[in-house]
């Protein structure tokens, strides 16, 4: 009877995940983060909402506490935390701190949202559910309460910036070449995305690059990446698919594209690093408004994981400086 029992066919260690041979997905409940989740001392205020009744999806803002000291409003900014398309949450603690420090270092409202996970659902999910997000913001927007809304009413929602954080990354990628085909300004007007974080974007591709070859990083390997990759990818097809790789032989053109502005941050050290210039450097041969900054020594995470140390400052300052660079 053993022997028929279901086997382990992909496990990302720790229990964290394990697929079973049958397409059983266990899950962990006990995960031993690195990291504290931070204490909220007032100065930010939190509040969850649910965006999608039909997948129980939610995300959560958060925003410092109304002081008039401008008259202008405040930018948004959404939040997509990265996992691999499977790991991950708006209340992990490397979701919860660093949207704590994105609120409270540039002034902005911050939405964080959650969105259906790998392999129980499969790309394009993740996607999709970002999309959803976007058409909630969209909702409250054209609400008639906005205007009484303590989370809304000294927002400005034509001033909107998506910052993607390694899958997220990748999910920031397709949301803004979505939205940058046809109709799509006008299909969340009055919302107005301006620009576009995409932080260590998670893509993929089968030939290797050279700094997939190594060496690994403290929290992350080229077999863990491949594990993802398997475990989100639709089955059957290889890591070019135009979900993980933008350039690959079957991924459609971005030259007709009008993606809106980009800056593209990967630290020096990242196995994924060579996959986020090259990103950036073929739009910007295309003509697009894309900047690629690299964080010297740095390895995946060195933002979410310290956003108050000083690599996570200057990435606050060069994040600030890109929206209001792209907020006129």
């Amino acid at each position: 009877m053993g022997s028929l029992d279901p086997q382990v066919i992909e496990d990302l260690g720790k229990g964290v995940i394990q697929l079973l041979s049958d397409g059983t997905v266990l899950r962990s409940n006990n995960i031993d983060f690195d990291y504290p989740l931070d204490k909220n001392d007032g100065s930010v205020l939190i509040k969850d909402c649910q965006y999608d009744g039909k997948h129980q999806l939610h995300l959560r803002m958060y925003k410092t506490p109304s002081i008039i000291t401008s008259s202008r409003k405040l930018p948004i900014v959404v939040f997509i935390h990265g996992g691999g398309f499977c790991v991950g949450s708006r209340a992990w603690p490397s979701s919860h701190n660093c949207c704590m420090r994105l609120a409270t270092g540039l002034n902005a409202l911050v939405v964080a949202l959650d969105y259906r996970l790998a392999p129980e659902h499969r790309l394009p999910a993740a996607m999709e559910d970002a999309f959803s997000a976007m058409k909630w913001l969209q909702d409250q927007a054209l609400s008639e309460k906005v205007v009484d809304d303590e989370w809304f009413h000294d927002v400005e929602f034509d001033r909107v910036f998506v910052l993607g954080d390694s899958s997220g990354g990748n999910i920031a990628h397709h949301l803004a070449v979505r939205l940058g085909g046809g109709g799509g300004f006008e299909e969340l007007a009055p919302v107005r995305v301006r620009g576009y974080v995409l932080l260590a974007p998670f893509f993929g591709g089968v030939a290797r690059t050279k700094s997939e070859a190594g060496p690994s990083e403290e929290h992350l390997t080229l077999d863990i990446l491949d594990s993802f990759w398997r475990l989100s990818l639709p089955i059957g097809v290889t890591r070019d698919h135009p979900y993980a790789n933008p350039f690959g032989p079957k991924s459609p053109s971005l030259e007709a594209v009008s993606l809106d502005p980009m800056l593209v941050v990967a630290g020096e050290k990242e196995l994924l690093k060579d996959r986020a210039k090259d990103y950036a450097r073929k739009l910007k041969d295309m003509g697009k408004n894309i900047h690629y900054v690299e964080f010297e020594g740095k390895e995946h995470g060195f933002f979410n994981n310290k956003p108050s140390s000083k690599a996570g400052n200057e990435f606050l300052q060069i994040v600030g400086n890109f929206m209001s660079e792209n907020s006129a």
